[in-house]
C-alpha cells in the first residue's frame, strides 16, 4: 500500500504574506491551514495587487532608481520558490550589484512614513525575499531595497543580516510546527490587531 502524503506537511509552501499574518497573530496560521477557514478576502488582495502592479510598472523604466545602488542587471516579476524552506513568492525585481552582491525590490503603492524609516512589515518582506534569493542563487544577500511610489519615488535600503534571515527560519519553523500538530496557538498580545481581523467572531 503506497503512503498517502498530506499536503498539510509535506507540500505546502508558504508565502511572504501568511508569513506576516502569522506575526501579526498566529492564530491565522491555525484558520487559514489547520481549520481551512478562507478570509474571503479575495477582491481586496486583487484591488491591492492591481494597484502594486501600477504601481511597478510606473517605476520600471525610471532607472535613477537602481543607478544610485549600483545595478548591474535586473529580473522583474520573479517567482521565488524553495522546497527546502517549503516559501514561494513573486518578488517585483531581482538586483545583481556592482558589488558581486544580489538584492530583491520591491515596489509599494503607498507613501514612506516619516523620518525615512521604512514599515517594519515591508522590512520583513524584503528579508523574507532575501532568504530565497539566497538558497535558490547560492549569492551573498546583505541588503534590500523598498520603493515607495507615492510619494516622489523614494528608495529606501533595508539592512539583512544573518540574524535576520535566522528569525525568518525560526518563523517558519514556528508555523510548519502549528501545521503538522494541529495545536491552538495564544492569540497575539497586542489586542488591537483583533479589530480589524476577519476571524474576530469566531476566535475564541
Amino acid at each position: 500500500m503506497s503512503e498517502i502524503i498530506s499536503v498539510t506537511e509535506s507540500n505546502l509552501m508558504l508565502t511572504p504574506t501568511e508569513v506576516l499574518e502569522h506575526i501579526w497573530c498566529p492564530r491565522f496560521t491555525w484558520f487559514m491551514n489547520v481549520q481551512h477557514i478562507s478570509q474571503h478576502e479575495e477582491s481586496r488582495y486583487k484591488v491591492r495587487k492591481g494597484l502594486e502592479i501600477h504601481a511597478r510598472r510606473e517605476a520600471e523604466n525610471q532607472s535613477y532608481l537602481r543607478k544610485k545602488i549600483g545595478v548591474v542587471d535586473r529580473q522583474i516579476s520573479v517567482y521565488l520558490g524553495s522546497p527546502k524552506l517549503r516559501l514561494r513568492g513573486i518578488v517585483d525585481e531581482v538586483l545583481w550589484l556592482k558589488d558581486g552582491n544580489m538584492a530583491a525590490l520591491d515596489y509599494k503603492y503607498t507613501v514612506a512614513k516619516e523620518h525615512n524609516v521604512v514599515f517594519k512589515t515591508h522590512q520583513i518582506q524584503i528579508r523574507i525575499y532575501s532568504l530565497l534569493i539566497q538558497e535558490i542563487y547560492g549569492v551573498a544577500v546583505n541588503k534590500g531595497f523598498v520603493a515607495y511610489i507615492r510619494g516622489r519615488n523614494k528608495l529606501y535600503e533595508v539592512d539583512i543580516l544573518p540574524e535576520h534571515l535566522d528569525e525568518i527560519r525560526q518563523i517558519l519553523d514556528e508555523i510548519f510546527a502549528i501545521i503538522k500538530t494541529g495545536r491552538l496557538p495564544k492569540r497575539t498580545p497586542q489586542r488591537n490587531h483583533c479589530a480589524d481581523c476577519c476571524y474576530k467572531n469566531i476566535c475564541v
